[in-house]
């Protein structure tokens, strides 16, 4: 008997086992349900929000002066890439037409504008006005599967450095050790992510 694709987006939203994701907020499992969103996508959105959690902690614990939104950055991680519920085609492909919409489903949907921005935000980390939250979502889209964005983390760098008034030397160095951590999950995250359909 074959698995139904609402038993794909279940498992992928809540299945234990290997890795050990969070599952995600309650709200925003409701949501990808609620839009029959691919199951890929809700994997995905599962191993970018574990990923978060992991990088909002450290902050928190390491920076306990600088005043981060760990709610704001779960939800910005759970949600990033929620656009492609509209634009499938850049779950298997390039394309950057799911942030807008992405923002725009989840302005929609009542969501606060402060929250629906990360879904167009997560990828535009140059732009002068993104925050720590901002930059937190960005990180974690892309170390969860071990890629490293120099021009990234070296924004990250230099906030936790502004916020703490050490070297940016002693912050990089910090940040390179939990990043390189993180990033050897990554080919169980992965292997994770393409057990789930891109399609229902």
């Amino acid at each position: 008997m074959t698995a139904t694709p609402v038993d794909f987006l279940a498992r992928a939203l809540d299945a234990p086992g290997e890795p050990r994701l969070r599952p995600l907020p309650a709200l925003v499992a409701e949501l990808l349900r609620s839009l029959s969103a691919p199951p890929r996508l809700a994997a995905h959105l599962r191993a970018v929000h574990d990923v978060a959690a992991d990088l909002v902690d450290w902050v928190q614990d390491r920076y306990p002066e600088l005043a981060v939104d760990r709610d704001a950055v779960l939800f910005g991680a759970a949600t990033h890439d929620v656009g492609k519920v509209r634009h499938p085609e850049e779950l298997a492909g390039p394309g950057s037409a799911h942030e807008a919409a992405g923002r725009d489903l989840l302005l929609s949907r009542g969501f606060r504008p402060g929250l629906a921005r990360f879904a167009a935000t997560h990828a535009d980390w140059d732009n002068p006005e993104v925050t720590m939250e901002d930059l937190l979502v960005s990180t974690a889209d892309k170390v969860w599967k071990d890629k490293r964005v120099p021009g990234l983390e070296d924004r990250v760098v230099r906030a936790l450095a502004g916020a703490t008034r050490r070297e940016p030397w002693e912050e990089y160095l910090a940040l390179d050790d939990l990043l390189t951590r993180l990033g050897a999950a990554a080919a169980s995250r992965l292997a994770f992510q393409s057990a789930f359909p891109v399609h229902t």
